[in-house]
């Protein structure tokens, strides 16, 4: 066996686990090491400046510059004693990462020339502005007004990567618009927890504060460094533009939470270790469904700190990665014909007296609070179906939504024959009548008498995208390379609004002379008929639910370019502006960077493979087609043309059939090409979108089958790309 493919190949079989530093001490004794949290602070800062932070953190209120300084001093103090020797603002823009720009802490001690002292003031910690023009912004900004600024957010915490103090920040225009992806996403949890308080405040008004949490899921897949080298493909795109599927893949579901890989094992060890010192609370690691896919997930935490920690994570599982030998795919679909990788988004609500607000209750009150909240999640998921599948649409995570083994790309909501029971009997109650169950779940329902609400204990559906599970919902559609920012932005603004909307609906009953129980029980109730069509607890993947949830008047659009068009719809826009959210134009502006985002990944996708197939697939699939011309001629030669056509017959379909697949490479990829020559003169990016969805996307498939076909006919030792059972099984 010769050439790079097999030398690949070769190296990664003879692979040893590395060698990881385990910790002496217990995970406690070093959790948080590198995070400027709780405990730095009280060390490095005054108990005023202390206080003065929680109360910040906790009220929402913008930082008082007064103490600016005293942090920055503390914080320059603890990151050079754990070696750091430069600062970043650390922000999101809307590449679906993170950027940073390293600034050193030394300024001259006096003139230049007389020496260097450490520095790092108030006024750098606050604010910093760095270039804003050659970020994704919509329009926003023009080259020629590139100011842009970042602003510390002290609600999460600094944190040092190597000898750099990085800053969890915003980052907006000139001219105020949001440039990323934390901007809103802390204005969309101010406006629902303000909303959740106004409506808790029905059954108990020592709340002070509501939380939005978040427990993310991440799914990844390992694949070996040299093999990943050896794919342009999967170096370039982050996924299998070409590939025949092994004659065995994840049919036998003996991988599923099998014994882990050593090699794997270390890889995991060490991005615990280090995810720990970062206070990132990893709690599960497990083998996937689909071969060499693998997961790991946390302890639930606050929406806008499990944002940063799985961004950051991602960047360290990255980097570890690379220390293994492996290289870590975050596509949602990199390999055809095996299950995709998502990112299930935990969220719930709940208050700063510890009551999860999507709980069941201990008493009829508390009972009556759950409903209420499940509820009007449901109905602010009815309204914004639509919206709710745009925000984690993209070109990668089109490949994963519906093909059976995610969530379909229709939005749905999954409660359980319990909760469903339940809604159903509200809806057909009287607000005098009561609900008996069986003595094991007992149940009454009455105006604010509910005692406890059994948690549903039948399966989970798996083909729900918006499923209840217990105490939360599990929004399964988000993508494994997503930052779960942009789904959090839209679920949490839209249950703001809808909760906005109850809470006035009900104040205007009480004001008109119904008790508040009754005025509650009333709104719920038409609620719960509203809302019905959201709700489905059947198979998401049967056609029979396509043609169901389109008479239910649920979005069923497929295109992901026109799907964007759900953020700038009237009803759309108005939910964002009267949250405070975003504005008109900072939602058209998001569009517009999602769409040349779109035609960007499918314009690269289609430029790898049009490479691919001309510059290897062709060349070697002649190659071989040579060879067996040869042999047939030989054939000729040695027994003569009658018995050499009986001989050779089937060689001579082989070489019609690699004519046949080469013919259709060609015509296809030269199509496809031209279709993006048109596509690239339309200067709407809409429309330049919708034209690569319609018009040059269409060809992978084409292009893909037949070069798989030929694949499966070269010669195993002159294909050059390594196949799918190398680069799924070799671990």
């Amino acid at each position: 066996m010769t050439g790079l493919r097999f030398q690949v190949v070769g190296e990664a079989f003879k692979k040893e686990p590395v060698a990881v530093d385990v910790p002496s001490e217990p995970t406690s004794a070093y959790f948080g090491k590198y995070v400027f949290g709780k405990e730095q602070m009280s060390q490095y800062l005054s108990k005023d400046t202390v206080k003065k932070i929680n109360e910040i953190t906790k009220s929402g209120k913008p930082l008082d510059r007064s103490i600016a300084d005293q942090v920055a001093a503390g914080m320059k103090q603890w990151a050079i004693e754990l070696g750091a020797t430069h600062y970043t603002h650390w922000f999101q823009p809307l590449t679906e990462g993170t950027a940073e720009k390293h600034d050193s802490f030394i300024e001259y001690a006096g003139a230049p020339g007389e020496g260097v002292i450490e520095e790092f003031s108030g006024k750098l910690l606050a604010q910093q502005e760095p270039d804003a023009s050659s970020f994704p912004n919509g329009g926003l900004r023009n080259t020629f007004e590139a100011r842009g600024y970042s602003a510390w957010d002290p609600s999460s915490p600094a944190f040092i990567v190597d000898d750099t103090l990085c800053i969890p920040t915003v980052f907006i225009s000139y001219t105020g618009e949001s440039l990323d992806y934390k901007a809103p996403l802390l204005k969309a949890l101010d406006a629902v927890s303000k909303a959740a308080l106004e409506v808790c405040h029905y059954f108990d008004t020592n709340v002070k504060k509501v939380y939005s949490y978040l427990g993310w899921e991440q799914e990844y897949f390992l694949v070996d460094e040299g093999l990943y080298a050896a794919r342009p493909d999967l170096l370039m795109t982050g996924r299998t533009l070409l590939g025949h599927e092994s004659a065995k893949n994840q049919q036998l579901e003996d991988h599923y939470f099998g014994a882990i890989p050593e090699r794997v094992q270390a890889f995991m060890k060490e991005v615990e270790f280090e995810a720990y010192k970062y206070g990132i609370p990893c709690k599960t690691r497990h083998n996937e469904v689909a071969p060499n896919q693998f997961e790991l997930a946390p302890i639930f935490g606050e929406t806008n700190l499990a944002v940063d920690q799985n961004l950051l994570i991602m960047s360290i599982m990255k980097r570890i990665a690379r220390k293994h030998g492996f290289r870590v795919l975050m596509h949602e679909k990199p390999f055809a014909g095996v299950n995709g990788s998502g990112k299930h988004n935990n969220w719930s609500l709940g208050t700063d007296t510890g009551v999860g607000l999507l709980t069941p209750g201990k008493n009829p009150e508390e009972n009556l609070q759950f409903v209420t909240f499940m509820v009007n999640i449901l109905m602010a998921v009815y309204k914004n179906n639509a919206l709710l599948k745009a925000s984690v649409m993209t070109a990668q995570n089109a490949h994963r939504l519906g093909a059976n083994e995610a969530p379909p790309a229709i939005i749905s909501a999954f409660l359980g024959t319990q909760l469903s029971g339940l809604l159903e009997k509200i809806e057909n109650a009287s607000c005098e009548e009561g609900i008996i169950l069986d003595e094991k779940k007992k149940m009454q329902l009455g105006i604010g008498n509910i005692p406890e609400v059994f948690v549903d204990n039948t399966d989970r559906n798996r083909t729900s995208p918006f499923a209840f599970t217990g105490n939360r919902f599990e929004f399964r559609a988000v993508g494994s390379s997503a930052n779960c920012a942009s789904a959090m932005i839209a679920l949490n603004t839209a249950v703001a609004a809808q909760l906005k909307e109850f809470k006035s609906t009900v104040d205007s009953k009480i004001a008109a002379g119904v008790a508040k129980e009754q005025a509650i029980f009333e709104v719920i109730k038409e609620y719960i008929k509203v809302s019905k069509p959201i709700r489905f607890d059947g198979n998401g993947y049967s056609d029979e639910w396509k043609a169901e949830a389109a008479k239910r008047g649920l979005d069923c659009e497929t295109s992901v370019p026109v799907i964007y068009d759900a953020y700038t719809t009237p009803e759309s826009v108005k939910l964002f502006t009267s949250t405070g959210v975003f504005t008109e134009k900072e939602l058209i502006a998001r569009n517009e960077v999602k769409w040349d985002t779109y035609t960007k990944k499918i314009q690269i996708e289609a430029r790898v493979l049009g490479d691919l197939i001309i510059s290897s697939v062709i060349p070697v699939a002649t190659r071989y087609q040579n060879l067996l011309l040869d042999s047939a001629n030989k054939l000729v030669t040695v027994f003569g043309k009658d018995k050499a056509d009986k001989l050779g017959e089937q060689t001579l379909k082989t070489i019609e059939h690699i004519s046949e697949h080469v013919s259709a490479l060609q015509n296809a990829v030269e199509a496809m090409v031209e279709s993006r020559k048109i596509a690239n003169k339309i200067e709407s990016e809409k429309e330049k979108a919708i034209a690569y969805h319609d018009s040059v996307l269409p060809y992978f498939d084409t292009i893909r089958y037949h070069a798989d076909k030929l694949e499966l006919i070269v010669d195993d030792e002159i294909w050059p790309l390594p196949k799918y059972r190398e680069l799924l099984f070799i671990r």
